[in-house]
Formats: structure tokens, C-alpha cells, sequence
């Protein structure tokens, strides 16, 4: 029983939040992802974005960084130093090529970066490659769980 839980939540469609202020940067984006297996969900700005975070959590967020209302750098730093999010990767979608601007996304805690105009290979590469990465994230978090599950009852005294 346990084995098919497992093999379930390995099958689901991954969720992927696009976010962009720009609605047609948005349809674009959300229209490239439907060569690949995926629910998407938007938002239009930062705050919309942590709240469907928080409620949903995706299994990638693609972040254009200059927003009203909250930067991209800021969203990905607060998606990052929350321990229930922190895990999730981010792709931030940029026009900025200033290496001060790469560097501040690394320091916001960004997983990769696509440039703007998005070319659609290198997306859904990129893409493939982070889902990827969060499904073996997550098997391993779960195998590991498991076990500590089983060592723990190995260590349980039998009374008697």
C-alpha cells in the first residue's frame, strides 16, 4: 500500500508558477510550456506570487525580476528563507544582463537564469532539467523519511 502512495505522488503533474507583469510575456511563456507536462498558474506580481506559493506550492516558479509592487530578487529571496519553500526551484526570467544583476539573483537564492526574448528549446530544457532535479529532490526526501521510519520502529523495545 505504501509503494503505490509513493508511485502516485511520483506521477503527478508538476505545477509550475510563471510570473510577470507583463501579460503578454506571461501567455507566451505559459503557451512554450504546453510541449511539456505541466498545470501552470500565474500571477502578475510579487505578492500574488508568495501567496500562491504559500497555498499551492509549485514545483518550479519562472520569476521575471522587474515587477511592480516587489522585485523578483525579493520574492525569490522570501520563497528561499522559508523552510517550507526553500526547496523549490526558481528560474528567474530576465532582460537584465548587468553581471551586478546575475549576481544579486544568486544572492537571492535563484536556481537559474533564461534571458529575455526567451528562446523556447532553451526554456523547456531548463525547465525539464529543474523538474527533474525537484522530483529526485523529493524521492530522496521521501525514501529518507521512510527509512528513518524503519530504523526508528527497529529501535522501539519490545515489551514482554
Amino acid at each position: 500500500m505504501s509503494a503505490k502512495k509513493i508511485r502516485k505522488d511520483e506521477e503527478k503533474t508538476p505545477l509550475i508558477l510563471v510570473v510577470d507583469d507583463n501579460r503578454e510575456n506571461l501567455e507566451l511563456l505559459e503557451a512554450y510550456l504546453e510541449d511539456i507536462d505541466c498545470e501552470t498558474i500565474a500571477a502578475y506580481d510579487g505578492p500574488e506570487a508568495l501567496q500562491i506559493v504559500k497555498k499551492r506550492k509549485p514545483d518550479l516558479v519562472l520569476l521575471d525580476i522587474m515587477m511592480p509592487k516587489m522585485s523578483g530578487f525579493e520574492v525569490c529571496r522570501r520563497i528561499k528563507n522559508d523552510p517550507e519553500t526553500m526547496d523549490i526551484p526558481i528560474i528567474m526570467v530576465t532582460a537584465l544582463t548587468d553581471f551586478g544583476d546575475v549576481e544579486r539573483g544568486i544572492g537571492s537564492g535563484t536556481d537559474d537564469f533564461i534571458s529575455k526574448p526567451v528562446n523556447k528549446l532553451e526554456l523547456l530544457t531548463r525547465v525539464k532539467t529543474m523538474l527533474k532535479l525537484k522530483h529526485l529532490s523529493d524521492k530522496l526526501e521521501r525514501t529518507l523519511a521512510y527509512l528513518a521510519e524503519i530504523e526508528k520502529q527497529a529501535h522501539i523495545p519490545k515489551s514482554g
